[in-house]
């Protein structure tokens, strides 16, 4: 059951999952801002007050926001890709709304039919990167099957969102860097030590005590944990 809504109440009642609205908001204002201090609090809240077997659905897109706040590309801009990364990879289950696969980069008539060109796009390869990974790495799964989301400190927190999921001897990193800015962070890594595979370009990290990368303006890492 899927409430259109986000308090932590409606899961005492029947829903098993919620809006989260927030997220949205926050992903908006760190893209358009470069302010991180919301997208900060979401997550922790998130953990702390979310109960464990809870769902929540992450979007950059979705009929609501798509219609009467304009598509994606007009309210991410440059960060789209960011944040699209960032709803897969943080708690809850993501959503490609329709046509985002496809470049979908207009609103849809909400009460018409308004068919969308399907074709080829850079971003189909990155939900089927995701959405892959999801289902195949216990520290994504949902609710209380998934890993819960524990904060890597770095050294550029006003630019950088790092944190690691675990469960079951799977795991992933998340580094993302919400800025115009190149940035070079120091993480502090030493409980995530390992070799590890980066999801879009295969790319291994051997992350030790301290992690050093240099983020190119609005890139973004999943490291996955390779199993030895």
């Amino acid at each position: 059951m899927l409430a259109e809504w986000e308090s932590r109440d409606l899961y005492k009642k029947s829903f098993d999952m919620t809006y989260s609205w927030t997220l949205w908001n926050e992903l908006r204002q760190a893209v358009n801002h470069q302010k991180l201090g919301g997208l900060v609090e979401y997550l922790s809240h998130d953990v702390n007050t979310v109960p464990r077997n809870a769902y929540r659905m992450t979007f950059t897109d979705n009929h609501d926001k798509n219609s009467w706040e304009g598509n994606p590309y007009l309210n991410f801009g440059p960060g789209l890709k960011t944040a699209i990364v960032m709803t897969g990879v943080v708690n809850g289950m993501p959503l490609c709304y329709s046509g985002q696969e496809a470049g979908l980069n207009r609103s849809l008539k909400f009460f018409e039919k308004d068919p969308i060109v399907w074709k080829h796009d850079e971003n189909e390869e990155l939900f089927t990167k995701l959405f892959h990974l999801k289902h195949n790495n216990q520290a994504l799964w949902n609710g209380k099957y998934g890993g819960e989301m524990i904060r890597v400190v770095n050294d550029h927190q006003d630019q950088i969102i790092s944190f690691y999921r675990e469960m079951n001897k799977d795991a992933v990193l998340p580094i993302l860097n919400f800025s115009d800015k190149e940035v070079a962070v120091n993480l502090d890594t030493k409980y995530y030590k390992g070799t590890y595979e980066e999801l879009f370009t295969g790319k291994i990290y051997q992350i030790s005590d301290q992690t050093s990368v240099k983020m190119e303006p609005w890139s973004y890492l999943v490291l996955v944990k390779k199993s030895k």
